[in-house]
């Protein structure tokens, strides 16, 4: 289905894990505020908005959090998904330190891709960052989601005061493995107000510079807004989401539901359709009216450049952005 500005909306990013109380004490931040389980959707609810949501042409799903695997079964969400006649792929994001003990039943159940928070190769500072000492139990997942055969992807965000310089690091570890390492600006909603980022397009300058022969690969990988480059003798691809400084509204194919069920067209307004109330309360043909909603009230543009027109006041772990 398309939106009022003619964008072909075929991506959905779902939330199963919010402010709940499955966490645990390498997945979960501290601080967090609990909410019952009976708030989040379950699992049969998550089902039936994909079954609508393929009526209205969504046939990419991710799964993502807070963190996904804190989330009991949550592998089995994932076969669940993958068997909805229309879906073409399931994939997740995860903080990765519980990725390797989960990773054959998400085999089993269907999982090709996977994106993987990192934002240091460096121990002491991931623990800084993160304020988890779980920096060896992601490298192993890492690794064991590319034995398995999985598509892996880095998400690497780069705050100045923190790991602006680890860029370098990063990249090379794509150079030595067969991963896509992905530079994220940072998005001021939430923690993203009282923090500075890198600007995506001085890093490639940097790159360039260092690299004279990176050049952007012609076709994407994956269902999102990346720009690839490859950089011979290489084995991974290094990409660049720049909500910021390369925005890229004007190809943006994607809707976004919480945990709690709340749909949301764009990740810089507060606005949202409340599907959880539609699940337990009305008849199934307004949940897909609902979606078609979504998609009809997707805006033209975020507005991040301007901070005062921001009407998104939830945190990131909250939206599952």
């Amino acid at each position: 289905m398309k939106d009022h500005f003619g964008r072909e909306i075929n991506y959905m990013r779902i939330s199963i894990t919010d402010k709940c109380n499955l966490r645990c004490k390498y997945c979960m931040p501290e601080g967090i505020e609990l909410v019952p389980m009976t708030d989040l959707l379950t699992f049969e609810e998550i089902v039936k908005v994909c079954e609508q949501a393929v009526k209205v042409g969504i046939k990419n799903i991710k799964i993502t959090g807070g963190e996904p695997l804190v989330r009991r079964d949550a592998p089995k969400l994932i076969g669940m998904i993958n068997s909805i006649s229309g879906i073409e792929s399931v994939s997740m994001t995860t903080n990765g330190v519980l990725l390797k003990q989960f990773l054959p039943d998400l085999k089993r159940n269907g999982l090709k891709s996977i994106n993987i928070s990192l934002d240091t190769m460096d121990p002491t500072l991931y623990q800084k960052l993160t304020g988890k000492d779980a920096f060896t139990q992601v490298m192993d997942s890492i690794f064991a989601a590319l034995d398995a055969g999985l598509r892996v992807k880095l998400n690497t965000v780069l705050l100045q005061g923190y790991n602006e310089n680890e860029w370098g690091k990063l990249v090379d570890f794509a150079r030595r493995n067969p991963v896509a390492i992905r530079f994220i600006e940072i998005m001021p909603i939430g923690q993203g107000k009282v923090f500075s980022g890198i600007s995506n397009q001085e890093l490639i300058d940097c790159l360039k510079r260092r690299y004279p022969e990176m050049k952007r690969n012609p076709a994407p990988l994956g269902n999102g807004p990346a720009i690839y480059y490859s950089i011979p003798g290489f084995q991974g691809d290094v990409g660049f989401i720049s909500a910021l400084h390369g925005k890229f509204c004007d190809q943006c194919n994607r809707i976004r539901m919480s945990a709690q069920g709340e749909l949301k067209p764009c990740l810089c307004y507060g606005k949202s359709i409340d599907l959880r109330d539609i699940l337990r309360h009305k008849e199934e043909i307004e949940l897909e009216n609902a979606l078609r909603q979504a998609i009809a009230e997707k805006p033209q543009a975020h507005c991040f450049e301007r901070q005062d027109e921001i009407t998104e006041e939830k945190k990131m772990i909250s939206i599952g952005g």
